[in-house]
């Protein structure tokens, strides 16, 4: 069943699985997914005595903004003070935080900002706090072709083909993304209705101009991106994944170990995707709970 609370300047919907009393973690999901990534690591992680909650991130499902005046952003900051209003919200000190793209990102500057509320982290694609500064330094021909989304995204013409369907880009996306993973068309249908959010194609055209200093951020947020522009290492117990088959970043993240000062592990999934917890569950199962044995001594 979805629950609501108030968290700071949004409505967010989440799933809770397990017993109240149990340790939390909050699985995040990112573009273009949705709370179903985790339709299998939720469950297994409550068998383990976890409190699970899996939160809609703005601009998605039934997570609303509570203001029509909040800027409709989806830069690095808004989606870290986000996870941080929820875990105020929930009244949750400390929470193990695990997730992949925009939720890994969250997950991560929760974790470099205030890590007395991040108990570990398990990050897909490791360091995933944008260096804003050179995000002009081009890559190669071969990584470059990979982001062709996020050169679409910049212009007008993809936020009238998100306003009109959104799904048809995005399950091109989950192809190119996970070539070995055989999902369905019911599968897709599942998380595709979070799409029809009103605010989902603003956000999801900010959060990719913003990360190549193309938009203006909110600037309530200023102080906060000012702090993620220093690259401020993550303290908190670690385990970074990437998968073997991923369609965006096939070379993995592994050289981003520097960043991970506390107990820190890295693990490449062999045939997994951009989509690793939806792709291998039991693998991401297994990542939380080594993060939780390493912080438990």
């Amino acid at each position: 069943m979805i629950k609501q609370v108030n968290a700071g300047v949004l409505n967010v919907a989440y799933l809770e699985l397990g017993s109240p009393e149990g340790w939390p973690v909050v699985l995040l999901h990112g573009f273009p997914y949705d709370v179903h990534a985790y339709d299998v690591v939720g469950p297994e992680l409550a068998k383990e005595g976890a409190r699970v909650i899996v939160p809609y991130l703005r601009g998605y499902g039934p997570t609303t903004f509570r203001f029509p005046q909040t800027p409709r952003v989806g830069q690095q900051a808004a989606l870290g003070t986000d996870l941080l209003a929820l875990l105020d919200g929930l009244g949750i000190a400390s929470a193990y935080l695990a997730g992949f793209d925009w939720g890994g990102r969250a997950a991560c500057v929760v974790s470099a900002l205030w890590a007395q509320r991040a108990r570990g982290l398990v990050s897909y694609n490791s360091y995933n706090i944008h260096n804003i500064a050179t995000a002009m330094v081009p890559d190669t021909p071969e990584n470059e072709h990979r982001l062709w989304y996020q050169y679409y995204l910049q212009t007008e013409r993809a936020r009238a083909a998100l306003k009109k369907d959104p799904k048809p880009l995005c399950k091109l996306l989950w192809r190119q993304w996970s070539p070995t993973w055989a999902f369905d068309d019911a599968s897709f249908a599942q998380t595709a209705s979070s799409f029809a959010n009103p605010d989902f194609a603003d956000v999801v055209i900010h959060s990719y101009r913003a990360r190549f200093g193309l938009a203006p951020g909110d600037p309530e947020l200023d102080d906060v991106e000012a702090q993620l522009a220093r690259q401020p290492p993550i303290t908190v117990p670690a385990v970074t994944l990437d998968g073997s088959a991923d369609g965006i970043r096939p070379s993995g993240t592994a050289t981003q170990a520097s960043h991970f000062t506390g107990w820190h592990e890295h693990r490449v999934i062999a045939d997994a995707g951009h989509n690793v917890p939806q792709e291998k569950p039991h693998d991401f199962v297994d990542a939380v709970l080594s993060v939780k044995k390493a912080k438990e001594g």
